[in-house]
């Protein structure tokens, strides 16, 4: 199977419940479409919610860091693009790019995950099949240029991509 560089979820759109009092989308709903944009990334992977129900591994999210940098309005359309970073045995970092329709960027968040046995509830080594398919996608998204933001904290000094 081919690996898209980068996994693209496309057709999304603001829905009325994510708009709040400034009557834009509210900054948890960003969170939400990031969230539900790996959805895709986890089938490419062959980690789909069989797969934790049957094997008994899942990911946890540790922390997450996210840029907002366009608004979105109700009924705007946009997309995620995911970029795997890094990652080792217990550990994977993805970045997301959010798009509007216009391909400005409305907002990025990254993540840091951890590798978890599902059952126990604790962070496990990844077994081999699926640390080896998440090198397959790294070695194809190295080829895309490094998101400015990846790696970024908060700072008052922060500056926003040229």
């Amino acid at each position: 199977m081919s690996i898209p560089a980068p996994f693209v979820w496309r057709d999304l759109k603001v829905l009325p419940e994510w708009v709040d009092e400034n009557n834009h989308m509210n900054v948890a709903f960003y969170l939400k479409a990031f969230d539900d944009a790996f959805y895709g990334v986890y089938r490419a992977w062959g980690m789909d919610f069989a797969e934790v129900h049957a094997r008994g591994f899942t990911t946890f999210a540790a922390e997450n860091h996210i840029t907002y940098q366009g608004e979105l309005f109700l009924g705007d359309s946009f997309s995620v693009e995911t970029i795997l970073i890094d990652f080792d045995r217990k550990r994977i970092r993805w970045f997301n790019i959010m798009r509007k329709a216009d391909g400005s960027i409305a907002a990025t968040c990254e993540w840091l995950l951890l590798f978890v046995n599902f059952r126990e509830r604790r962070v496990a080594t990844m077994p081999d099949e699926f640390f080896d398919r998440l090198a397959e996608i790294k070695k194809v998204h190295d080829t895309l240029p490094r998101p400015p933001e990846a790696g970024r904290g908060i700072a008052i000094g922060n500056k926003r991509r040229d």
